[in-house]
């Protein structure tokens, strides 16, 4: 599991800084979340707060898809990296 959640944490990782080089997305992100400069740098440390910026990306497909080819990384990684952070297990309805 120790793993997953190291490579989950890279993806993540580098959605957040593709995001931060696309000015307009990131300044929807930090509009939407209230998040500050500082908070955006100390939250690179942080897995939960990595997986609310998977979480906003993967809010449009065309985000993930961008993202994903850029980063040569199949369609589904994001949801995959997202599943081994906190707060981004699936819940079970059986």
């Amino acid at each position: 599991m120790h793993d997953l959640q190291n490579s989950g944490e890279t993806i993540a990782l580098r959605c957040l800084a593709w995001l931060i080089a696309h000015d307009e997305l990131r300044d929807v992100f930090m509009g939407a979340t209230g998040a500050s400069e500082q908070d955006v740098r100390q939250g690179a440390q942080d897995p939960a707060f990595l997986g609310a910026v998977l979480d906003f990306v993967m809010m449009n497909d065309n985000w993930v898809l961008d993202f994903c080819g850029q980063a040569g990384l199949p369609g589904e990684a994001l949801m995959q990296a997202r599943q081994t952070l906190p707060g981004g297990q699936e819940a079970h309805w059986t």
